[in-house]
């Protein structure tokens, strides 16, 4: 991995320790889950080596990872997080406990509906769950969509939880044929309501990350770099932000919105965009913004080593360790969860 060079605005410290929380933000294109937390006020950084991470899914019992070919199951374990070194440094910690393979689906967003991960696969344009018997069990697919084929037909890429089940996708276009949402990619990507398809909101800019949070639809109108409220009768949307890049993976606590950016590639994905007008501008890393004014409240750039953000996850832990499937990349001690020895009987 190329060394990495970051800065952040002198109050992200103070702010994520005054919430009393850690972000994780993933990079499939640097191949790494960093870990951002603090420790007696200081910021304390950690980077995960993981195959191509995508979306992520956090809740008080375990994280998953979206990978190239699998996802990651990290157990969560509050009680053995004080005692990893440096003792007390820790409030909480995810151990990889189990990986299922799904083959190379291009697998994008996930969320827990319960103990059951939903995942976007992009490749075969529907939301799927993972079993050990086969590599997906397709759940749901647009309306248009006509068939399950390993054709990437709309991009699917993003996808809410509301009430504990999938309630909203985003998609590149309404196309059914083999990589059809590329011509049109700038003004053809939709929301769009699960299960009934019912188009939400059309004419969007390579949208990503809706979310419900506080009752309100939010989403990544990537293309623009706008974090942007959804009307959800009229379809209109309401710019909140507009910030230094491809915004792209967004997760909230309180007041705030954690929104990723990204400089956007010289490729024709993102040809033709209006943000390629900004593109001197652009930034890697997390914006942190104040949802009642807009206003950006704090941020973490990434100036070497890391262009692309996928998605940011925050949980409400203040130093959070993390034990990916490759320690020996992480340059960190391997840690053993075992259970108490039972004495034999008989």
């Amino acid at each position: 991995m190329t060394a990495v060079r970051f800065e952040h605005s002198v109050d992200f410290p103070g702010l994520l320790a005054d919430l009393g929380v850690s972000v994780l933000i993933s990079t499939y294109q640097a191949g790494r889950v960093l870990v951002i937390g603090t420790d007696q006020g200081k910021l304390h950084i950690a980077f995960h080596a993981f195959d191509q991470p995508m979306g992520m899914a956090a809740s008080p019992r375990q994280l998953a990872v979206v990978g190239r070919r699998q996802v990651w199951i990290l157990r969560a374990d509050k009680s053995l997080a004080p005692r990893l070194d440096p003792p007390g440094r820790h409030d909480g910690a995810y151990f990889v406990r189990s990986s299922v393979y799904t083959g190379t689906i291009a697998g994008h967003e996930a969320a827990w509906s319960g103990n059951e991960l939903w995942v976007v696969n992009t490749l075969f344009s529907c939301l799927a769950t993972l079993s050990p018997d086969f590599h997906f069990v397709p759940r749901w697919r647009p309306p248009f969509i006509t068939g399950l084929a390993a054709e990437d037909r709309c991009h699917l890429n993003g996808m809410a939880v509301e009430n504990g089940r999938p309630r909203y996708v985003t998609a590149l276009g309404q196309t059914d044929t083999a990589q059809g949402w590329r011509p049109d990619k700038a003004r053809s990507g939709c929301l769009l309501e699960v299960p009934g398809g019912q188009v939400i909101a059309t004419g969007l800019c390579m949208p990503h990350s809706p979310r419900v949070y506080d009752g309100r639809l939010w989403i990544c109108n990537s293309g623009h770099g706008n974090l942007d409220l959804v009307d959800r009768q009229s379809g209109t949307l309401h710019t909140v932000a507009q910030v230094p890049g491809y915004t792209r993976g967004l997760a909230f606590h309180g007041r705030f919105a954690f929104v990723g950016l990204s400089r956007i590639r010289e490729t024709n994905v993102f040809g033709g965009l209006p943000i390629a007008e900004r593109r001197g501008e652009l930034l890697c890393g997390l914006g942190v913004v104040d949802v009642r004014s807009g206003r950006t409240a704090a941020t973490f750039v990434l100036h070497s080593g890391v262009e692309e953000i996928f998605d940011v996850q925050v949980v409400p832990v203040r130093c959070l360790a993390l034990s990916g499937p490759d320690p020996e990349a992480d340059q960190t001690h391997v840690v053993w969860s075992v259970p108490p020895e039972v004495p034999p009987t008989g």
